[in-house]
């Protein structure tokens, strides 16, 4: 890999250089969102593995979101920590590039199991009566292990691409990780492989589950609509409201950052955007589902009384 990388051996990351005394209160900020955020999709995947009521595919790639969301924010949120307290932080190329491929299957992972946990809100809406048949459990581990995998095969193709070119300075990243477009403006050879390669795996990763997600919502949609009953379309819709907003929330920062105008790179947007979908985004869909979700507050309840009980106990 010393060898691709041309005469750059490690990259300096930009962050947000700002004051002294707002990079302290950015990293007491972050450090917040960052700890809530593992806490709280701690608290989900752990519930939903406690809970033999939760057992179904609604609650299991709910668990796998958490989960992946838990990991997520681990692989850009630290980096960003170290920069709000040292200005000349970098990173060499062999950890850009596997920041870079966590990022990349991590967030192709959570595009291809949003359109799959829009698949199951779709037949448990539009087949109830066959939904037990439809989604077997084993049928919900095959498409969740499909997620992984087409999320960790799609990010070893674009790194192999990108890993190749020839970075031989400036070895300045202006974001506060090393992600594709940023690290691509870096390079002294010719990247036009690579931007194509990019290019088609995000249509395939990103494009393709957005369609499938969009048909099944229009499908969920018209079968609400068909509800004879306010309270029963009202019961029908609440089902997938949750999943619905985080979608939408996910979505458009993602295409936001990727199919902007290409003008708007001279500008800071980007990582101000890429702040929305790797820190916002993870702390505010745990909160989305469990406010919305009778079932997992009266789980989450449970799970933390007992084991504040059982603490006692110890401590008595």
């Amino acid at each position: 890999m010393g060898n691709w990388s041309g005469t750059v051996e490690k990259f300096i990351l930009v962050g947000f250089p700002t004051s002294q005394p707002l990079q302290l209160f950015l990293f007491v900020l972050f450090l917040t969102f960052y700890l809530i955020t593992v806490l709280e999709n701690a608290l989900i995947v752990s519930t939903i593995w406690l809970t033999p009521a939760l057992h179904r595919p609604m609650y299991f790639f709910l668990g796998h979101l958490s989960f992946l969301e838990m990991w997520y924010i681990n692989v850009t949120v630290p980096r960003l920590l170290e920069a709000f307290l040292n200005q000349d932080l970098w990173i060499s190329f062999v950890g850009c590039m596997t920041q870079l491929y966590f990022f990349i299957a991590l967030a192709c992972t959570e595009c291809v199991l949003l359109a799959v946990m829009a698949y199951d809100r779709y037949l448990a809406i539009c087949e109830p009566l066959r939904y037990s048949s439809l989604m077997p459990s084993t049928l919900a581990t095959r498409l969740a292990a499909a997620s992984w995998g087409s999320g960790f095969f799609s990010s070893m193709m674009k790194l192999l691409f990108i890993a190749r070119l020839s970075y031989c300075g400036p070895n300045v990243i202006n974001h506060f990780f090393c992600d594709i477009s940023p690290l691509l403006n870096l390079t002294c050879t010719d990247k036009e492989q690579a931007e194509m390669v990019d290019f088609l795996l995000a249509l395939i990763m990103i494009l393709l589950p957005l369609l499938a997600v969009a048909s099944s919502y229009v499908v969920i949609i018209m079968a609400i609509l068909k509800i004879p009953t306010a309270q029963g379309r009202k019961k029908a819709f609440s089902t997938c409201a949750s999943h619905l907003a985080v979608v939408v929330i996910f979505y458009s920062s993602t295409l936001f950052t990727y199919a902007r105008p290409r003008a708007m790179y001279a500008f800071n947007y980007n990582k101000i955007i890429s702040v929305l979908y790797t820190v916002i985004v993870p702390l505010l869909n745990p909160a989305i589902y469990c406010l919305r979700n009778k079932e997992i507050k009266d789980a989450l309840k449970k799970t933390v009384l007992g084991q504040c009980h059982h603490l006692g106990d110890s401590l008595d």
